[in-house]
């Protein structure tokens, strides 16, 4: 009895906090969009100037924006986005270099693998050119000991994060961080990029792109090792193309990372050893190699079986990223603040429950239907 009036008193304890957070959040946001962007002095210039040089050197391609968010969360573990922007930037660095590899190039023309690799890079260097100032923003605050977002509106970021930047000074409520960072990604990309009419018709609405869903080949993996043995776990991504659905992709990637502090560490040992490249084989060197083995033939021959490379197989091709694509030049996107409903502050708090299942397996059956795939257009060619 006393156990079940315990939880009940910190559930009750943990509402009246969050009614408390949501009305100072929306005070905030209030009076963020009514306050107009005051001039800056010598010394606030200067910090900007700074942040935006720093920025423009980090954000060449995305090895350098993967390995950039892993150096500030090391830094500022507190940041707990930082190593969630990790990870899911290198999986959008691989996803990139399967557009070389063995599988996706056999399937895709070369038009739609550079319109893929487009679309990728773009989203990429847009979120890190928006979330990475905030990130050497904090580092300025914490560097002075004084809050500095009221220049997040001369970076160009959403009256949103201001807010919940000084929230999370005075609070330092780290999820709430997190589940906003995810929220203003998304909603930053989403009509620049995923509803982008180029795009659209190159990407998003093309048979090759609904392809990837149903062989639920685009997963988003977090590596880890027990023993010098890898291991995966992670989430396959669907309806890329719902706001919503990607945000929640996020918390629950999130939850997956973050849910048990021995994993935890594992996830950043691994990040630790092994330096992003954009190659699989970085995670997964007995399936995957960076150099092309044997000599290529029209008619591709299947090698994964039963969740493994098959005895005396060809390890699969997965290049270097810096290797098989340029560095790209990006226009700069218009500044509009995409924040509109204060109703969105409640998605904040929102809770997510993950299955955990052997990732693994089911990733290795993804690429034997790949393969399959792969193989008959070899036929028909």
């Amino acid at each position: 009895m006393f156990l079940i009036y315990k939880w009940r008193r910190k559930s009750l304890k943990s509402s009246i906090t969050r009614r408390k957070l949501k009305k100072e959040l929306v005070t905030l946001l209030k009076k963020n969009k009514q306050d107009s962007i005051n001039e800056l002095d010598l010394d606030e210039q200067q910090i900007l100037e700074k942040i935006i040089q720093q920025t423009t050197a980090c954000n060449l391609n995305n090895v350098t924006r993967t390995n950039a968010y892993l150096a500030f969360y090391l830094k500022y573990p507190q940041v707990h986005w930082a190593l969630l922007a990790h990870f899911v930037s290198r999986n959008a660095g691989w996803n990139m270099t399967d557009l070389k590899g063995d599988l996706l190039s056999k399937i895709l023309s070369e038009a739609e693998q550079n319109a893929f690799f487009q679309f990728m890079e773009r989203a990429n260097w847009l979120i890190f050119q928006d979330a990475y100032p905030q990130l050497l923003l904090y580092e300025e605050s914490v560097r002075q000991s004084k809050p500095l977002f009221h220049l997040l509106s001369h970076l160009g970021v959403s009256s949103f994060m201001q807010a919940v930047w000084s929230i999370f000074w005075k609070k330092k409520q780290s999820q709430i961080l997190t589940h906003a960072l995810i929220i203003n990604e998304q909603n930053y990309i989403e009509k620049r990029v995923v509803q982008n009419p180029i795009f659209k018709e190159e990407v998003t609405s093309t048979l090759e792109f609904k392809l990837q869903d149903v062989f639920a080949f685009n997963y988003i993996l977090f590596p880890y090792q027990t023993h010098g043995i890898s291991q995966l776990k992670g989430l396959v991504v669907h309806l890329f193309t719902k706001l919503n659905q990607r945000i929640e992709l996020g918390f629950k990637l999130y939850t997956l990372l973050y849910e048990n502090p021995s994993q935890l560490r594992s996830f950043v040992k691994w990040a630790n050893q092994h330096p992003h490249t954009g190659s699989r084989s970085d995670y997964w060197r007995n399936v995957y190699c960076v150099v092309q083995e044997g000599i290529p033939t029209k008619t591709y021959k299947p090698r994964i079986a039963d969740g493994h490379l098959k005895s005396g197989e060809k390890k699969l091709f997965s290049p270097v990223l810096v290797h098989v694509w340029k560095d790209t030049s990006h226009k700069k996107p218009g500044v509009e603040d995409w924040f509109k409903n204060e109703g969105i502050v409640k998605m904040l708090f929102k809770e997510m429950n993950v299955k955990d299942h052997n990732v693994k397996l089911a990733y290795m059956k993804s690429l034997e239907r790949l393969e399959l795939a792969v193989a008959a257009k070899s036929l028909l060619s």
